[in-house]
């Protein structure tokens, strides 16, 4: 570092790097909490002076350069990066590098892929700087009033964050306790905000399907859709994705007088979270098929060619209205509910497979902990999450803790009624039937993979196990089929 760096005692206990929404927002937070003086800097510096403009009253030290920024801080200098992830990131780092010191703290922030941050934090470190890859949830207002914060990093780097992120942290509603925790080393933080993410696609998916079911399904408007889920906001679904989908519902379009709902090309984007979600859950040989198929219906959305050439595909009568509307709304809200705990059980499965396969100690509990408030997530039944870790450490799988299991067992009869439908009216639901899948495949007492290992062993002698007897084994199929054990 720079002598004029290194020989000023700086003003600022954290700082932030990158002034776009979500880094001013975040820069804005910290600098309203009592303790925090927070240095800011940008690549273009017009928007450091605009932010100074905008808010005088956040007291920002602000920087032209990065050794200005250095010496803005005071030791060990932390800063918290909030660019674009990718090459941006890696610029950012470098330029850190370069004039910080042992001891001192590089967080991301941003949604890097947690892969990448392992890797960072390990050529990082090798200057002995610590490296905290962090996840952070809720959006620009999560940002600016309160995220949901999944730090990485070492616990050294712990001991300088963690009073920094409690004074920022969204906070539970039931106890006020800080969302936030330190998930584990290195990669950790980030891979369990990817994972929120991929229980964030099936959510939001699921949640598209039950509209989709009831409008074409009773004929209800948008705007009485809208009513509804206000309605399952009040009980076990209550969340927040639920709630801003009856504000979505309700919104009229200025120019058109129409549902904003049916003006709004029905294309979804996507960004990496989900797709990665799903990528590593393949790697770590976990089902996640509710969140693969949430991340497959947006590619599907987005194929808008494809779709308009199958229009001309046969399927079933357009016309139809259930007989009962109050009881098929009924029947879609149980199936919500059941396909919900689906995907958070596969989403945990998810976790702590990650875990045993990168070293992680992730506190399951603590996790659903952080996500009640400030996250995208967030919803009344993470309590009941906690608990079951808390009565069960060591759970196989989150559905089968009695409270989801008999959850499940009360809205299975609801669950198939709605996905039978949903076949038979020619209606996709794919989050839904994938969902009922996994959890009939998860009960079964016998599964065909019997048959697909005879299979795999006749065209690639690939072997398969015996339910009578240990060893492995494999068939000379073109010898009158006998049977020869192999070594184990």
């Amino acid at each position: 570092m720079s002598e004029n760096a290194s020989s000023t005692q700086g003003q600022a206990n954290i700082g932030v790097v990158g002034l776009a929404v979500m880094g001013s927002n975040l820069a804005r937070n910290l600098a309203s909490r009592a303790g925090n003086t927070v240095a800011i800097y940008n690549r273009t510096y017009a928007k450091t002076q605009e932010l100074l403009t905008e808010h005088p009253e956040a007291g920002f030290v602000a920087s032209e350069d990065y050794v200005g920024f250095a010496a803005s801080l005071r030791t060990p200098r932390t800063a918290i990066i909030m660019v674009q992830a990718g090459a941006g990131t890696d610029a950012v780092i470098d330029e850190l590098t370069r004039v910080f010191e042992p001891g001192d703290i590089i967080v991301d922030g941003g949604n890097a892929r947690f892969t990448d941050t392992i890797a960072r934090e390990g050529r990082v470190s090798e200057k002995g700087i610590h490296f905290v890859g962090t996840g952070i949830s809720g959006g620009e207002e999560g940002a600016l009033h309160g995220p949901s914060i999944m730090p990485g990093g070492s616990d050294e780097s712990w001991q300088t964050l963690g009073p920094i992120f409690r004074s920022i942290a969204a906070t539970a509603p039931e106890d006020g306790e800080p969302c936030v925790t330190h998930v584990g080393h290195d990669g950790a933080g980030h891979f369990v905000k990817m994972i929120h993410n991929g229980i964030e696609y099936s959510d939001m998916q699921l949640i598209g399907e039950a509209y989709d079911l009831i409008r074409r399904g009773t004929g209800r408007s948008p705007a009485e859709i809208a009513d509804i889920f206000a309605e399952w906001n009040t009980g076990e679904l209550e969340s927040y994705l639920i709630e801003i989908t009856a504000e979505v519902l309700r919104q009229v379009d200025a120019e058109t007088g129409q549902p904003l709902v049916d003006v709004i090309l029905d294309q979804a984007g996507a960004k990496g979270t989900g797709a990665w979600t799903v990528q590593s859950a393949l790697d770590l040989g976990i089902p996640v098929s509710g969140i693969a198929e949430a991340v497959f219906a947006r590619s599907l959305s987005s194929k808008p060619a494809q779709r308009a050439a199958a229009r001309q595909l046969a399927g079933p009568d357009e016309e139809w209205t259930v007989d009962d509307a109050d009881a098929f709304i009924a029947d879609v809200q149980a199936a919500l509910y059941a396909s919900k705990i689906i995907a958070y059980s596969q989403g945990f499965d998810e976790i702590v497979a990650g875990a045993a396969q990168y070293g992680w100690d992730i506190d399951k509990g603590e996790i659903a902990k952080i996500w009640r408030a400030g996250c995208i997530i967030r919803a009344r039944f993470l309590n009941r999450i906690t608990d079951a870790y808390a009565e069960d450490p060591a759970l196989v799988a989150l559905v089968t803790a009695p409270f989801f299991a008999q959850a499940v067992a009360d809205s299975q009869e609801a669950w198939r009624r709605v996905v039978s439908t949903a076949a038979a009216r020619g209606i996709p639901a794919p989050v839904f039937s994938s969902s009922l899948a996994y959890y009939d495949g998860l009960r079964a007492e016998r599964l065909p993979a019997a048959l697909i290992q005879g299979q795999r062993d006749f065209f690639g002698a690939h072997t398969y196990r015996r339910t009578d007897k240990p060893g492995v084994f494999h068939t000379l199929w073109s010898s009158d089929r006998t049977e020869v054990q192999t070594a184990d």
